[in-house]
């Protein structure tokens, strides 16, 4: 089981709880808000877990639900959990939604893309380059900013407890040159490198698959080691990214991916397909059809 913890699922798990208990009692979020003399909007907002709430108000809610030994303290345990900061709050101003918190404590992530490199596989060259032509509003410093957080994130694949990869590419990601020659042949190197650890599982998604389950866009299924902790699908758009954690989204998304991996070329010949093209890209061999 990971040992990694994150203060943003911490704070998810308390909130379903804490819903949870409040439905069985039969209380009210109006009742919780008038006793704990706050608004309903903040109760709302613990109980999905936008808003970390203090070990006392936790106590005090248990107390109107009829909760208390063990599970109140282990309840409250978590509250001081869910109000510590994690790795990536010095970059709070560059991260849009929770999804670096979610993916801290993941125990697998499964994801298909279909235009870039996801996070956790750039170099950091790639990522500088990516970030610089998708966001040509922001400053430099702000690029820097963005590009550590994704090298940060990385450490996920290398450490003791590592996070477990499933990673599809539509063949566009590897087709366009980002950064130019030099920047995507090594990325492209980096890609085939990274397939080679035991917790990373790499596919290519040709063109030549025509039609596919996934044309409706990117996403990434995340999964947690606890029950308790519900899967999450994050649907990325411009904006930050949607996320869904009904049942009914969850299975929907999970048998995607599933037709996915299966029409992708399989892991040994994905790998083998981008070692040729790190030597020999696509986008060399096109130029050379337009001359």
């Amino acid at each position: 089981m990971t040992q990694r913890r994150s203060p943003t699922v911490r704070r998810r798990r308390l909130g379903a709880e804490l819903r949870k208990h409040r439905e069985e009692a039969g209380v009210t979020i109006e009742t919780v808000a008038d006793r704990l003399h706050c608004s309903t909007s903040k109760v709302s907002r613990i109980e999905t877990g936008h808003t970390s709430a203090t070990p006392r108000d936790v106590r005090a809610m248990l107390e109107i639900y009829g909760i208390d030994g063990d599970e109140s303290a282990e309840l409250v345990q978590i509250s001081r959990e869910a109000r510590q900061k994690g790795w990536w709050h010095p970059y709070s101003t560059v991260l849009t939604g929770a999804y670096v918190g979610l993916e801290a404590e993941a125990n697998s992530v499964r994801a298909y893309e279909q235009q870039v490199v996801p996070g956790l596989l750039q170099t950091e060259e790639y990522a500088r380059a990516m970030i610089r032509s998708a966001r040509p509003d922001i400053s430099a410093d702000e690029v820097e900013r963005r590009v550590r957080v994704r090298i940060e994130r990385q450490s996920l694949l290398m450490q003791d407890d590592p996070i477990d990869l499933w990673m599809v590419l539509d063949e566009a990601v590897v087709s366009r040159p980002v950064g130019g020659d030099a920047v995507m042949r090594a990325q492209i190197h980096h890609l085939v490198v990274t397939a080679e650890l035991p917790n990373v599982t790499l596919q290519v998604l040709p063109f030549s698959a025509g039609a596919h389950a996934g044309m409706d866009g990117t996403f990434t299924i995340l999964d947690f080691p606890e029950p308790t902790d519900t899967d999450v699908v994050y649907a990325e758009n411009a904006t930050g990214g949607l996320f869904l954690e009904k049942a009914d989204e969850l299975r929907k998304y999970v048998f995607i991916f599933d037709h996915i991996r299966a029409a992708a070329l399989r892991p040994e010949e994905s790998v083998s397909l981008l070692a040729d093209l790190a030597k020999e890209p696509l986008w060399e061999w096109r130029q050379r059809g337009l001359t």
